[in-house]
């Protein structure tokens, strides 16, 4: 037990009576909720689409192994209440991008606090926010670093304001024939996964690509080099999960099927392999009778930071098949499995079907841990990372409810502490980019595309929903005639989805508006057509703002002190506020007991800004 410092008077008060809403009860939401009612908030809105799993039970402290399974956002209230059993908690086990939470619900809010963990959904709580003219708190960690930023409109940036990376994708033909490193063999298994447990994706084929251009072979005069032991394991069959099925899903002939003759087959395509080592195949039954019982097992230490020898991945892969199988069996006919992290025969079969493909390809093979990392797109989630964030979001939120938001900062949590010991290095607040294609008073954006390849369906999937982060578009050319491309109700447009944006007479210079009602969010879209876009480019958005450069270097001692935290605006060093902020803060890690062991540098943070978390 430890006193809490709570605020007095008028701010006290607000926070009785004022209602917030928490979005995400994972790392950081449990963190916040309970600091929340710790500190005197009553009246609290929490979603979350998530039910807790086992391998939260090390950081997200609100829940405990009897609650796995269950929801998040409901267990979350459940145990907050506990701290404050007055307090008035509504908890949404649900996707905040369900249309039920739209532009009225979020005005009934005074403050809007993201503890999220995929950039969709904070695109999606910034533009709801930007709608609904309220403050949003915006929070991010990744292992030891980082950040909390307040975003209002008009005043600051918002989330979208400066461009992220996109997230990072592979050629096909990469994953499918000519892999170079691990995480190539790592998704390749994923797609595998999926075309045979899973649901089918055009997109996501393991077959060799015979359409390489880098091969430039003819198949009909080299495909009778491929061998195939048996005829069951050709590589021409249309369907992989009905001829799976058909073979009642036999580890073996799945083996020799995806890492000896499709392997082959990739031998034939030899210009592929002039300035390449080419891959091994493997044979089940030749592996077989080479194994000796030392090769099954991986050594000492944790079992799953072990690397198994390659038989051991061969009894890995047909264990973990038959498991997987039996799975499909008990769900009935034509079910399907999703892949999880935290499933175990999910993961082993990625493992051992990832090992296997390094193996063929000469890489050095991983651990199930390192392997995990990597498919799952971990970045390792620190409970003391979580809660120090935690407690700079409820900080930022008692200058917002004070009426001082333009005290409020960007506050970057670093490895190790700067030349001024400072852990936390607090930034002003950016104003709104003018290029911004989200907060600025009329929307625009300019995308390269081939406008005879691009179907509409691509138009609304890749561009509109996944690029610019719509949720329910309605779209129409800006033709003088109104012509609806694609309308947001369900079949009314279906039938547009295959054909291309010429078949409607868009070209260079055409003009579409893209509305999201759900949003309160207008987008126009100038359509540049070309032929010449780089290999594996199917768009590009054009006027995208690189990283930001560093501050001007005429008055650097300024820029230092910015960086370090103590420019005259923030007034850390002298005011009331910024002693008892920093006094806060240093107790806050000192509860935590949270002892910094690398170095990062706070210029590269400020660099960085947000895109990394």
């Amino acid at each position: 037990h430890f006193n809490v410092l709570l605020p007095m008077g008028g701010l006290a008060d607000s926070l009785s009576s004022c209602k917030v809403l928490v979005v995400g009860a994972g790392g950081i939401g449990c963190e916040l909720l309970k600091n929340l009612v710790l500190t005197g908030f009553k009246n609290i809105e929490v979603i979350d689409l998530d039910t807790i799993d086992v391998s939260n039970l090390n950081r997200q402290f609100l829940f405990q192994k009897k609650h796995v399974g269950l929801s998040k956002a409901q267990v979350a209230k459940e145990s907050a209440l506990q701290f404050c059993p007055t307090a008035n908690i509504t908890a949404y086990h649900d996707s905040v991008m369900n249309p039920d939470y739209n532009v009225e619900f979020f005005k009934k809010f005074v403050l809007v606090m993201n503890a999220l963990d995929n950039r969709a959904a904070r695109n999606h709580v910034n533009r709801m926010c930007l709608a609904a003219d309220i403050p949003l708190i915006e929070s991010g960690t990744a292992g030891y670093l980082g950040q909390v930023t307040v975003i209002k409109k008009g005043l600051t940036e918002c989330y979208e304001c400066q461009p992220k990376p996109a997230q990072k994708t592979f050629p096909g033909c990469t994953i499918r024939n000519t892999p170079s490193e691990p995480i190539h063999c790592i998704v390749w298994a994923k797609y595998l996964f999926n075309q045979l447990f899973g649901e089918e994706d055009a997109d996501q084929d393991v077959s060799p690509d015979m359409a390489d251009p880098e091969a430039a072979w003819n198949p009909k005069e080299t495909a009778a080099e491929s061998l195939a032991s048996e005829k069951d394991g050709d590589i021409k069959r249309v369907n992989t999960k009905d001829w799976a099925r058909s073979i009642r899903y036999d580890p073996v002939k799945l083996f020799n099927k995806f890492f000896k003759d499709d392997v082959m087959y990739l031998l034939t395509m030899d210009k592929l392999w002039k300035k390449r080592k080419a891959p091994i195949p493997l044979d089940w039954h030749h592996l077989e009778k080479s194994s000796s019982p030392q090769e099954v097992s991986g050594g000492g230490g944790l079992k799953d930071q072990q690397v198994l020898g390659i038989w051991g991945q061969c009894q890995l892969f047909r264990h973990s098949v038959e498991t997987l199988y039996s799975q499909l069996q008990e769900k009935g006919e034509g079910a399907e499995l999703v892949w999880d992290k935290d499933e175990p025969a999910a993961m082993d079969f990625v493992t051992a079907a990832a090992n296997l493909r390094m193996h063929i390809f000469s890489m050095n093979m991983k651990s199930l841990f390192d392997v995990k990392s990597m498919a799952g797109n971990i970045i390792p989630a620190i409970a003391t990372t979580n809660a120090i964030i935690a407690g700079l979001i409820v900080l930022e939120s008692l200058k917002i409810l004070s009426g001082q938001i333009e005290s409020c900062r960007t506050i970057f949590l670093n490895k190790c502490p700067n030349l001024r010991k400072k852990l936390l290095v607090p930034c002003i607040l950016d104003s709104p980019s003018t290029n911004c294609y989200v907060c600025v008073s009329k929307p625009e954006a300019t995308v390269k595309l081939n406008v005879h390849k691009t179907t509409i369906l691509f138009l609304q999937d890749r561009l509109l929903k996944e690029r610019f982060g719509m949720v329910a578009p309605d779209v129409q050319i800006e033709d003088g005639k109104g012509t609806i491309l694609i309308s947001s109700e369900e079949g009314e447009t279906e039938a547009n989805n295959n054909k291309f944006l010429s078949d409607f007479g868009i070209r260079n210079g055409s003009r579409l508006q893209a509305d999201d009602f759900l949003q309160d969010y207008t987008l126009l879209v100038n359509v540049l057509h070309t032929e010449e876009l780089e290999r594996d480019v199917e768009f590009e958005v054009i006027g995208d703002a690189p990283d930001k450069a560093p501050p001007p270097q005429a008055n650097q001692e300024e820029v230092n002190n910015i960086a370090n935290g103590n420019k005259e605006s923030s007034k850390q060093s002298t005011s009331a506020e910024g002693w008892l902020e920093d006094f806060l803060i240093e107790r806050f890690i000192l509860i935590r007991g949270f002892i910094p062991r690398f170095v990062i540098s706070p210029g590269a943070a400020r660099r960085h800004h947000d895109r990394r978390l």
